[in-house]
This record gives structure tokens, sequence and C-alpha cells, in this order.
């Protein structure tokens, strides 16, 4: 068995929060420091809770990261993984020399803890449905661990990104949610928390003794702005060094001394329809939705020709993994048809009935989003003009949960580092109930299941790829979802003071760890 450290974890975070709690905010253009504007807010600082599931979180390091380009490098992992034959054993080498933010030695114990917590139901990790294929997980030796999965999964490394956290906070097992961790995070990354003052901004220090060496950019402070306009608004007045907002926005704030940048992403914009609904759930009403609505024109009309039509999960930039076939023509009068053809016929008012039902159903979005907001609504708009009537209602995201089993919703997902994170859990039946937003309308289809568990157990690269142009194929005959858009991500930010900046192809989260910023700890003074 390996050593266990005896500090007690936490003390000294409490005390550098507090001692630190007075220092004044940094303020735009000074050097050394930045300050940004994020138009969301951290519920958690938690691994095990969500936070940073897709890498770039400042204050963990996961033993991979994302390269910015699709691609994973080692970060706690001092070499990539070494898998077994069948892909069903992974070993790690450990890079040595770690320290956590209290001082305390990263060893192969933490990153044992770290996985072990977040399957065992005792800590009621909200990530655990994302690493069901993980049977267990060894400390070999201080610099080595070897995770052992229940099937052979290729894409195993995707799941490296989880920030590791010190096995003495994990030591009790207990549910999570009131866990230390939340609001005072103790990782190995770049950054340490200086101060949160939820509701209103965060303060990050620079890590002197990380090591990847201490970040230039020393201090960042982030103001919580939720609103786009009003982000855009205090943008354009100088008050911040960079934010993110909707494409048309984003071109609208630049002002002198200031550059916008779209990122590409593996980020789609979908309608997800509740398939157990008398409406939406018929699949004669599905495809029909899917024949009206015009990508194109939603598209150069709110995204400022800043996206892609998406018509199922995987991307273009994905690709031999994508199937550039499974498309749906905008053909508003092929819909009528199909709509006419399963008996919805059109009334006096020009909504369509069947037996007695209205051809209407209910489509939510996040009302502190403006771009989804108007994605429902061009979508209502085109639904309404071959007989459907979308009622549209602007929800605070702890309503959702509670209707997604009879309201649609529009949503927002994807992974660039894999085919599996960016699907599964979106169209595989075996992901309804694992997740809020796993498969939400319950979609199911027994060829796209059988695909995406093949998918997941092939090794060989080519024949893996064809499955998931299978999936793709068989999901477009037969849709559960209105997919929209793979949407830019766009972000403005001021010109000077420091050089690095590289532009990603971002997954679906977005903001002020991820964009301009997602490097930001190997940025470098201007000379």
């Amino acid at each position: 068995m390996l050593k266990r450290r005896s500090v007690v974890v936490g003390l000294s975070v409490v005390v550098g929060v507090l001692a630190a709690g007075c220092a004044a905010p940094s303020q735009p253009g000074e050097s050394g420091a930045m300050l940004l504007a994020d138009g969301y807010e951290p519920e958690s600082l938690n691994p095990l809770l969500g936070y940073g599931a897709e890498g770039a979180a400042k204050f963990y390091d996961g033993l991979l990261t994302f390269d910015g380009r699709a691609q994973l490098r080692p970060a706690l992992a001092v070499e990539q993984p070494q898998a077994n034959a069948d892909a069903t054993s992974w070993t790690v080498k450990l890079r040595d020399g770690v320290k956590f933010h209290d001082g305390t030695p990263f060893d192969a114990e933490d990153v044992a803890a770290t996985y072990r917590a977040a399957i065992d139901p005792a800590y009621a990790s909200t990530v655990s449905s994302d690493y069901d294929m993980l049977a267990g997980v060894q400390a070999v030796d201080p610099r080595t661990v070897r995770f052992d999965l229940k099937f052979p999964y290729s894409a195993w490394p995707s799941k490296m990104v989880l920030g590791i956290v010190p096995n003495e906070a994990l030591k009790t097992p207990a549910s999570q949610e009131n866990s230390p961790l939340n609001t005072r995070p103790v990782g190995t990354g770049p950054y340490r928390l200086v101060e949160w003052r939820q509701g209103d901004q965060m303060t990050w220090a620079a890590n002197p003794d990380y090591w990847g060496g201490a970040p230039a950019v020393h201090d960042i402070t982030v103001v919580f702005a939720k609103d786009d306009n009003t982000r855009a608004q205090r943008l354009a007045a100088g008050e911040f060094d960079g934010t993110v907002l909707p494409p048309v926005l984003a071109e609208g704030a630049a002002r002198d001394g200031f550059r916008v940048v779209h990122h590409e992403t593996a980020d789609y914009r979908s309608i997800a329809l509740p398939n157990t609904h008398p409406v939406a759930g018929d699949r004669a009403v599905r495809t029909a939705l899917n024949l009206a609505v015009d990508r194109d024109g939603m598209i150069k009309a709110l995204l400022g020709g800043h996206g892609k039509p998406a018509y199922a999960p995987i991307p273009p930039s994905m690709g031999a993994h994508h199937e550039p076939a499974a498309t749906f023509a905008h053909d508003p009068q092929q819909a009528g048809r199909i709509l006419d053809d399963a008996g919805w016929r059109v009334g006096a008012d020009g909504i369509r009935e069947r037996n007695g039902v209205r051809a209407k159903f209910t489509v939510m979005y996040f009302a502190d989003d403006s771009l989804r907001r108007d994605l429902a609504t061009g979508f209502a708009s085109d639904a309404r003009k071959v007989g459907i009537e979308v009622e549209l209602a602007g929800v605070d995201r702890s309503a959702v949960a509670g209707r997604l089993a009879t309201d649609g919703i529009v949503l927002g997902g994807g992974n660039p580092m894999d085919p599996d994170p960016q699907v599964y859990s979106s169209l595989s039946s075996k992901a309804i109930g694992t997740g809020t937003y796993n498969n939400p309308g319950q979609y199911r289809n027994a060829e796209v299941d059988a695909a995406l568990d093949s998918a997941r157990r092939e090794l060989d690269p080519a024949k893996r790829a064809e499955l998931y142009r299978q999936v793709q194929r068989a999901y477009v005959a037969d849709p559960g979802l209105v997919y929209l858009a793979f949407i830019d991500h766009s972000y403005v930010l001021r010109d000077g003071g420091f050089t690095g900046y590289q532009a990603p192809v971002e997954p679906h989260t977005h903001g002020t760890t991820w964009g301009p910023w997602w490097n930001v700890e190997t940025w470098k003074p201007s000379a």
C-alpha cells in the first residue's frame, strides 16, 4: 500500500482565501493581469460534480489535456497512456515533483481516489455515467496507475482529462454535494482560487509552483454578467479585457484596441424533442420538422455566418467519423406531404390536427441565453409554416429537469476529442436517466444503439469510423431531435500585452476557461 499524506486538506486553502479576500480586483489592461467577463458562473468547482469535465479547468490538471486541435497530450501523465491488446487495461506513468495548491505532493493514490470516487455511488458524483466503462483503478506504485475497464474501449484517453483532487479530500465516502472542494478547490493547476464572491466575480492567482512553470499572467478576475447585451455594453465601454458573446453581438461590441475572434467547435445547438409526447414524439412530425427548418438561414441571420448546418451530432471537423450524406434538405413542401400522409390535417387557423390532437408542443430555452432564445424563435417560425405550433418558454436552468418529459428544449453539447463522448450520451437509449441532459427526449432506435455500442468496443480506427457513419445514417432515417448548427464560439479581447493566443477547436464549454484563454498559462508578455 502506498504511503498516504497526513496533511488536513482545506485548512491552508481557507486561510489563503480569507487572507487574499481584501485584494483589489485587476484593472483592465493592468500589466500581468486580466479582467474578463463571463456569461456563465459555475455552480461548483469540484471535478466530481462536473467542473472542467472537458479539460481546461485552471485549478486542476487531468492526466491528459487537450492540445487545442482535437488531440490529447500528457499533463499529469508523463507520457501517453499504454493499453493492453484489447484496450481493457490502461497503464499511465505519472509526472514527478508535482504539488497540489496546499503544498502536498501528487502521486498515484490521488489519481486512484479521484476515479474511484467518480464511480462509487457513495460519493454521488454527477459525472459517474461518463465512467460507466470503468471497473476499477489501482495505484501500482507512486508513479504508476492502472485502469481496468469492463469492456474494450479505445476512447478511454478522452476520459483522462478529469481533474485530479487530493486523496485526503475523498478519504470519507460521502456525497460531494457538501464537499469543501465545491468552493475551495485544491488542484495542481496553473491557477489558484483567491476569492469567489458568488453571483459577482472570481479571482485567480498564478500558481508559483506550477509544474509547467509559473504563468506570466499572474492575476485573472472574472466578472459574472449573465445578460449578453449587458456584457457587450460594458465591454464596449472599456470595462473588460475580454468576454464571450454571440457572434453578431461580438462584431458590434468591438472597438479600437480590441479584436473579435471566432473559434471552430464541435458544439451543436439542437431542439431536443420529448419522444413520448403525442405530437413531438410522432416520427412523421420529427421528420417534417427536420425538413422544415432553415438551417442556412438561421446561421446567416443569427450567427452572422459563423457556424455550419447540423443534421446529426458528429461535425465535419471529426473527419472520417462524419457522414456527409446524413443530411436533411430544406424542403417545407415535402414536410407538408409527410404530415398529410401521416394524417395530420391543416385546420382553419393553419395548425394541423389528428384525431382531435392539435399539433402543438412547448420548447424551452434558457432565459439568460439570447442565442438559444433566437434559435428557438426561428425554429418556431419554421415549424408554423408547415402547420405545427411551437410555444416558447424562457426558463431558469433550475426549472428544466421537471419539464423534460413533456417539453422540448434548446440544447447544446459537443466534445472534439472523440466521437463517443460527442454522441453516446445524446442518442443511446442506455443514457436515458443517467443525467438531466443525457438523452433528455428519451430517443430510442435499435440500429443506432447497436452501432454506438459496437463503436465503443471497436479497436480498428477504420471500422470504428464506419460504425459512427452508420449511426448518423440510421439517425437521419428516424430523427429524434432537430439539430440546427455547429456554432462558432465568438470572443472579443483586448489587443497587445501578451503573446501566445492560439485559436482552438472548442467543445461545448466556452467562456473564460476556454476561448482565447484556454492556454493563458503559457502566454508571455509582448516584447
